[in-house]
Parts: structure tokens; C-alpha cells; sequence
């Protein structure tokens, strides 16, 4: 199969409505948790994206029965489950493609008491250890082996999974959704400690609850979970992507003439709308909407002493790492410089030399650390050629395409679709010009 590509003119403005899809993090999650019952579980607001259609596939494979009664509503019920597929070569191969499949570990180990893990895939954004999950999974009582002459790990809770409190090595979202999923049906009370606390996490938890899962200190990072015999069906809506709502800011910032980015559930958003302040961008709220007006420029704040600007990641209520591509491209175009400190993923910068090749003044400093001077809209960015290393920076390249002047090409977009749903006709509809060959 031929790798699929965008062909972008730029230099067109954005105008209209646009409505974020649903959260693909929130989608993985709460897909995983409904291993947890035998009843059905309905999702709605799912995103129509890859990492979510191949993960709602894998399920099916191993016996979970999915309906689909509504675009973007699915059911599902996982009454019959093959254990032994999931042992099997196929089964790890294809996890190992999919890194959402990491969560169906702590599912799996809490009904079944067993799993196996294969390295994950993903995003080739540096390593992203499973060291969090397993010290977890090892605090509650399972045992791990790593199984000689093949990449897997088998995890077993022979004795069934235990309670108990623990301090996690780093606040890791996909970590404390694992350990969460495990603990809802470990005997006993188990508290988290440096637990990760963003929304989507706090959306499972609310899932589980209604699932009939006690669990308290939801939205804080000292979470307290009592064990339960079994849990039931729910119906469950997931939240918009902030990471797509940021996104949509940045183009109404750079290339917009007044969007309106519909129903992005404002309090879900933290700090997100404020970092795009501090860039220069105006963000006006309309009842759960935002609405962006058309900039002739921005100028980046600088700190109250006057000091350059820094714009970090850290993990939630901090600035999500997966916006700071897209920020980084939007400050090319602002009056005024800014050091990006991208601090939880060794290589999410190295798209920068793109940007440079099209013109961007970035200066990058290792890393982990940029610093961008503004062009102030006086030099456009320059079409070019570009191939999508990860969904996040894809999605700033897309960005960086629609304000250059002239016609970009970026190829290996299945990156951009594994997080963003029909991304091209959606902006298309307001204004952009892409086409996908």
C-alpha cells in the first residue's frame, strides 16, 4: 500500500464553525475498562480516528461483542472472552503495533488475573517505560516473568490482586488508569499517591463508578479505591479532545478570520487557553465555546521582570506535552521570542528543522529546549516537502503548511489520522485547501 500524503496550499484563511471530536485518550481508556464486566458498556462521542478503530478491532478479536448503534456510539460486551488468543504470537504482535493496548493489562490482570504485554508501539517520541504499570501491578500482588525467546511479558495474580498503598515513580496517565482498572476488583483498599489527575483519567473514574466501582479523591493525586466483587454495565459519553481544541486555536491564530470552536467543555480545558494567551493569542468565551478572532498579530507576553518567556510541559493541571508543537509553530509568526522547554519526552523537538527549512527562526538549543523569534507575519514560512514523525507534530507541520505561501506536500499521514478524525474535510469546510493522494 502506498503511503498516503497531504498536498496543502496555503495562504488561505479559516472562517466558521468547527467542533472538536471526541478525546482519543479518554476513548482508549474507557474502551480498555470494559474488559471489567461481563455486562454491556455503551460509549458515545467516540472519535473515528486509527488508534481507536484498531484497538476497538483487537477487542473483537478476543471475543468482545461490538455494536455499533449510532455513529460514534458503540456497545460493548465482554461476556466470552478467548483467553489463550491472548497469549498467542498474533495477539502480541498486534498489541505491539497499537500502544492503547497497554491498557487492556490492568483490565485483564483485575477479572482474569493474568495478561501478557509485548513492548508497546506508538509515537516515536523517545521511550515511554511501562516500569509505573508493573511496579503497580507488583505492589497489588501479581507476579511478572519475561518469557524467554520471546519479546513478552506474562503477568499473573494467582492468588488474586491485594490492596494496598503506594507512592508511583512518576505521575504516569496511562500508568494510573492501569493500576485504577486492576484495583476496582482487589481485595481491600488500595490508595494511589502521585496518581495522574486530567480529566480523561478522572472520566474513567467516574465510568468505573458507575460501573459500581468505589473510588474517592477523583481529580487529586492521592486516589483511594475499595475493591468490589464485580462491576456492571454503564453508558459513558467521553469528553472533547483538548489536544484537538488547542490545536484548532493555533490555526484560528495564525491563518483564522474568526472561528468558533463549538462545545469544548471550557472547565476540562485547565491551562490550556491561558498558555495560547500568553502567546498574544485573544480567546473569547462564549457560553462552553471559544471563539478566536482574526489576528493581524500577537505578541508574547514576557514574565513580570521582563525576562524571555518560557513555555514548559508538566504533567496535568500543567500544559499538556502534546501542545507544545503545535504552540511552538504558532510562535513562529508572533512579535517577540520564546523558549520552548519540552521536559517529558526526549525527541517530541526534532520536527524542528522542518520548520527551519521553511523559513522559521528557531534556534534548537538540545533536546529538549527551543527558542523561537517571531517573524511577526513580515516573512511567511515557505512551502515544502515533510514527512509526519508523530500525530502531534504532524499536526503543527499541517499548521505550518496552511500559513506558508505555496504548496506544501507532508507524507506519512497515517500519523495524523491515528489522533484526528477526517482532519482534511473538516478544514476544508472552513476555508483550508487540502488534499489527501
Amino acid at each position: 500500500m502506498a503511503m498516503e500524503r497531504f498536498i496543502i496550499e496555503g495562504g488561505h484563511a479559516l472562517k466558521g464553525e468547527i467542533t472538536p471530536q471526541g478525546a482519543k485518550n479518554e476513548a482508549l481508556e474507557v474502551i480498555c475498562g470494559t474488559l471489567l464486566t461481563a455486562e454491556p458498556v455503551t460509549i458515545s462521542n467516540v472519535p473515528d480516528i486509527l488508534d481507536v478503530n484498531n484497538l476497538i478491532k483487537l477487542l473483537q478479536e478476543m471475543g468482545v461483542k461490538v455494536e455499533s448503534t449510532d455513529k460514534g456510539t458503540y456497545t460493548f460486551t465482554a461476556k466470552e472472552l478467548d483467553l489463550d488468543y491472548l497469549s498467542s504470537d498474533e495477539f502480541v504482535r498486534k498489541c505491539a503495533q497499537l500502544r492503547g493496548s497497554v491498557l487492556m493489562i490492568g483490565p485483564l490482570l483485575g477479572r482474569f488475573g493474568r495478561a501478557t504485554v509485548a513492548k508497546p508501539g506508538g509515537d516515536k517520541i523517545g521511550r515511554r517505560r511501562l516500569d509505573t504499570h508493573f511496579l503497580g501491578f507488583r505492589n497489588l500482588g501479581a507476579t511478572y516473568d519475561k518469557v524467554i525467546g520471546r519479546e513478552v511479558y506474562e503477568l499473573k495474580a494467582t492468588e488474586g490482586l491485594q490492596g494496598c498503598y503506594m507512592l508511583l515513580d512518576e505521575a504516569s496517565v496511562t500508568g494510573t488508569a492501569n493500576i485504577i482498572m486492576a484495583a476496582v476488583n482487589a481485595k481491600g483498599t488500595t490508595t494511589i499517591y502521585n496518581a495522574a489527575c486530567e480529566p480523561y483519567i478522572q472520566q474513567l473514574c467516574h465510568m468505573l463508578n458507575r460501573m459500581g466501582a468505589q473510588i474517592s479523591g477523583i481529580g487529586s493525586n492521592l486516589i483511594t479505591i475499595v475493591g468490589v466483587e464485580k462491576l456492571h454495565g454503564t453508558c459513558h459519553k467521553l469528553l472533547p479532545d483538548m489536544i484537538e481544541v488547542g490545536s484548532f486555536i493555533a490555526m484560528a491564530a495564525m491563518v483564522g478570520d474568526g472561528i468558533l470552536i463549538k462545545d469544548v467543555s471550557i472547565r476540562n480545558l485547565g491551562i490550556i487557553p491561558d498558555a495560547f494567551r500568553r502567546l498574544g493569542v485573544r480567546i473569547e468565551e462564549q457560553g462552553d465555546s471559544l471563539f478566536i478572532p482574526h489576528h493581524d498579530h500577537y505578541q508574547i507576553d514576557s514574565f513580570i521582570d521582563g525576562t524571555i518567556m518560557t513555555l514548559s510541559d508538566a504533567p496535568w493541571p500543567g500544559l499538556s506535552p502534546d501542545l507544545l508543537s503545535v504552540m511552538l509553530v504558532v510562535a513562529t509568526q508572533a512579535q517577540g521570542s520564546v523558549l520552548f522547554h519540552q521536559k517529558m519526552f526526549e525527541s517530541r523537538l526534532f520536527f524542528v528543522d522542518k520548520l527551519i527549512d521553511m523559513g522559521a527562526q528557531i534556534i534548537l538549543c538540545d533536546p529538549h529546549r527551543a527558542v523561537v523569534v517571531g517573524h511577526d507575519h513580515k516573512v511567511r514560512l515557505r512551502p515544502a516537502r515533510m514527512s509526519s514523525p508523530d500525530i502531534r507534530a504532524g499536526i503543527a507541520l499541517l499548521i505550518a503548511a496552511l500559513s506558508a505561501d505555496g504548496t506544501s506536500t507532508i507524507s506519512n499521514i497515517a500519523q495524523i489520522d491515528r489522533g484526528y478524525e477526517d482532519i482534511e474535510g473538516r478544514l476544508n469546510a472552513l476555508g483550508a485547501r487540502i488534499s489527501r493522494q
